[in-house]
């Protein structure tokens, strides 16, 4: 399936059309990989491809305004509240919907997917109202065969406002890979003293707590020893054993195999031995509730998932990097990184977030600091994205997107 609307581009026009652009270094250390860059970030992203970043990108992750049709401010006398006052700044502009939003999206989504390396992915981090044409977006971009996840996130406590629907506690990450062989260091969560109690009922003489699991697994296996007898007996119809009879005479030796009253085997599980439980697709980092900039995110959301898809050699990439917990979540975490912005505000914040917190002379920032000082995108005639100002009516962004 694929998004059809007035103004998409073919993909060769994207990738093609290309305007030079001008870096200036501000600050920080020009030799370090990681860089903060002030810019508009598709003019930024062509320069990265064309550059020496095509397919060195080993994760992205992007939470781009939601096309909701609002400005977003910032008060400098509250810097812990995102203020409405109309004396505050301009954080960012929301106002661009229906199918320039769109657009705008593709284009960048195409240029990110050729920086992605074979091994990389990319988190969308986008809302419940637009974000199923995010899906259809990404799946014509990336493939759908590519699709690895549709993450909830539960982003605020229940609401009891009165509105003819059930409350929104939630958001949607979206997660596709460049290929089948990407990155993926499994997540783990600790597990509590209720989990414990819950999932390991019983104590063995020793006075370790356990559960079992049994020792077949679903699938029927024709040729190869987990299909072939064990002690006289054949897996279940339909199953296969999940180890070799060898090694399943092995557990057994080591006593970690207990027989029922009826003989029936299971493979024992000790608490003391689980490196955690594996996180689910439901996953909890609300909100912040002093946030320094309007949306900023959960620095320990951003740590779980650059864990999870990225190894220390990688470079992340964030081009709406906004307040950049991304990026200060990268270099928390040995990461080289990327981060693209062109509000003021935005980058304000970033290098206060970013910059060492240790005040000596002999300190060398990790990255550098750059700022675009030349626009392309509007020499070249098109759309500048944060810049945008006509909100476009309801009826052009209903009307106009068809899924073929």
């Amino acid at each position: 399936m694929r998004l059809e609307y007035k103004g998409k581009k073919s993909e060769r026009e994207i990738l093609i059309k290309n305007t030079p652009i001008t870096f200036k270094s501000i600050s920080g250390n020009s030799e370090a990989q990681s860089k903060l860059i002030k810019g508009e970030n598709l003019a930024v992203l062509k320069y990265l491809l064309s550059n020496g970043f095509k397919e060195k990108i080993d994760l992205v992750y992007i939470d781009p305004p939601f096309a909701t049709n609002n400005t977003f401010t910032i008060s400098k006398e509250k810097a812990n509240s995102i203020s409405r006052s109309n004396s505050d700044n301009l954080a960012y502009d929301d106002s661009l919907v229906g199918p320039e939003y769109l657009e705008v999206i593709r284009e960048r989504l195409i240029l990110l997917r050729e920086l992605l390396s074979d091994k990389g992915s990319i988190y969308f981090h986008i809302d419940y109202k637009i974000g199923h044409y995010i899906k259809v977006l990404m799946d014509e971009v990336f493939g759908k065969e590519n699709f690895v996840n549709d993450i909830t996130r539960i982003k605020c406590n229940p609401k009891n406002f009165s509105r003819k629907a059930f409350g929104n506690v939630k958001d949607m990450i979206l997660l596709y890979s460049k290929t089948g062989n990407y990155i993926w260091n499994e997540p783990k969560a600790q597990l509590s003293d209720e989990d414990i109690k819950k999932l390991f009922k019983k104590i063995d003489k020793n006075g370790r707590k356990y559960t079992t699991i049994p020792l077949h697994a679903p699938g029927e296996t024709k040729d190869g020893p987990t299909g072939q007898k064990w002690r006289g007996m054949m897996p279940p119809k339909g199953r296969h054993w999940r180890s070799p009879p060898s090694v399943l005479e092995e557990l057994d030796k080591k006593g970690l195999i207990e027989w029922s009253k009826n003989g029936v085997p299971r493979k024992k599980i000790y608490a003391d031995e689980k490196d955690g439980k594996k996180i689910q697709d439901i996953i909890e980092f609300k909100d912040l509730q002093n946030p320094i900039y309007p949306t900023e995110k959960n620095l320990d959301l951003l740590k779980l998932l650059i864990n999870a898809s990225s190894n220390k050699n990688s470079i992340v990439l964030d081009c709406f990097c906004g307040s950049g917990t991304t990026l200060k979540a990268a270099k928390d975490l040995d990461r080289r990184w990327i981060g693209i912005d062109q509000s003021e505000e935005a980058i304000s914040v970033a290098l206060k977030k970013l910059k060492s917190q240790q005040k000596t002379l002999l300190v060398v920032e990790e990255f550098e600091y750059l700022e675009q000082i030349n626009d392309p995108i509007n020499q070249e005639g098109g759309i500048s994205y944060l810049e945008s100002r006509r909100p476009l009516k309801n009826e052009n962004s209903e009307d106009e997107v068809i899924i073929r």
